[in-house]
Order: structure tokens, then sequence, then C-alpha cells
């Protein structure tokens, strides 16, 4: 029985933790259907989201590969306000914009919004944030529900979007740069010589080459 890809997904809890090897539900739901990826490697969904995936794609059920984790309780990033430094990296790690701050002040978890992927923890250079247990024993999908994976998509594909034009409007700005320099090379550099200033114009040509070139829709 063949299964498509977003039949797929939808199974999936939506943490967007890549515990599974991928860098998104998104991209393990293509390995599935695509036959590249078996049906066993997410520990958020557990044993049950196994048997999910293998009742629609007609695998037989197997355990949980322990390579890619085990099955546990639901979690919730706490962010220790005493320690945090307002750095943001957590904030470019969180895949559903669940934590909220700025540059150099404290931090703060939403908790709704938390799918317990973990991906802040590693990024924060004063190991501030730890993860507490909110499901206490109910692990998988006894521990998350399909309204909380709802959100978690719905949030994610916001994140994802909000990332792609913010840059978009950064290679935006970079090319307005890139065209005023070009305009009147002499007056936005130090050097005199014709030489090396014919230099920094091809190298700028270059860039804005290079730019316009991945703003371009991919073929097909």
């Amino acid at each position: 029985m063949s299964a498509s890809a977003d039949q797929i997904l939808a199974l999936l809890p939506q943490t967007q933790c890549t515990r599974c090897g991928y860098p998104d539900c998104a991209g393990y739901a293509r390995a599935i259907a695509a036959s590249e990826a078996p049906i066993n490697q997410c520990p958020p969904g557990g044993a049950e989201g196994i048997e999910r995936l293998a009742k629609l794609t007609g695998q037989s059920v197997q355990p949980l590969n322990p390579v890619f984790g085990v099955e546990g309780p639901m979690t919730g990033a706490i962010i220790d306000e005493d320690w945090c430094i307002g750095c943001t990296m957590c904030l470019k790690a969180c895949p559903t914009d669940a934590i909220v701050g700025t540059n150099k002040r404290m931090h703060t978890v939403i908790e709704a919004w938390c799918t317990g992927c973990e991906l802040c923890i590693p990024v924060c250079p004063v190991d501030c944030i730890r993860m507490e247990n909110v499901s206490d024993e109910r692990t998988g999908w006894a521990a998350w529900s399909q309204s909380q994976a709802d959100t978690a998509r719905r949030r994610y594909d916001f994140h994802v979007l909000r990332l792609q034009h913010e840059t978009a409007e950064n290679e935006r700005r970079l090319e307005a740069k890139a065209h005023a320099k070009l305009a009147d090379l002499p007056a936005h550099s130090l050097q005199t010589d014709p030489a090396v200033l014919e230099k920094k114009r091809a190298v700028i040509q270059a860039a804005l080459a290079s730019a316009r070139a991945r703003q371009q829709p991919p073929p097909g």
C-alpha cells in the first residue's frame, strides 16, 4: 500500500525534533513515502506512532529503533532567568518560535508552543535551559495530543515562512547596497588605483549575479 508524504506527515507528532535523522517531520515523511526510511525512527511518536504509520503504509509493526532515541514522557523547556544572558541563540533554534525575548534581555518559553524538541539545549552558551517532564508517566501519543501536533505544525510552517521572508529581505538590502557602491565605486572605497577599483567592481558584480541566481525558482 502506497501512502503520500502528506498522509504520512499528518500522522507524525510535528515536534520537529530532528531525532529521526531528518531536518523536520516533513523531511522524514518524504523519506518514508519514497521508501528511503523505515517507519520506526520517531521517538516522540513512540510505539503508537509506529502502529499508525504501519496501518497507513501497509508495513509491518516494528520496535522503535533505539539508534534514534527512546519513547519517553513529554518535556518542556525551562529557562533559568538568573543565568540567561539574552544571546538569542535559542530563539533562532526553536522550530515553533516558542521562545520569546530580545538581545541582551531575558528570554522565556511559551509553554503551549514548546514541543520538547530540545534543540535549544545545545546552542545555549551558558547552559541555562533544562527540560522538565510535563506528562508524568504518559509517553508517545498518550503524552502528546493531536491538537498539540496541529498547533506545532502551524507554528513550524509560520517559522519557516518567517525565516524565508527575513532571508529575502536581507538579500534585498545587501543588493541595494551593492548597487549603490557600483554606481559610484570611488566614493565607497579608500582605493584610488583604477585597476584595484575595477577588481572590486568585478567582485561586486559577481556577488550580485550569485544573489540573482539564488532568487530564481528551481527548474521544473
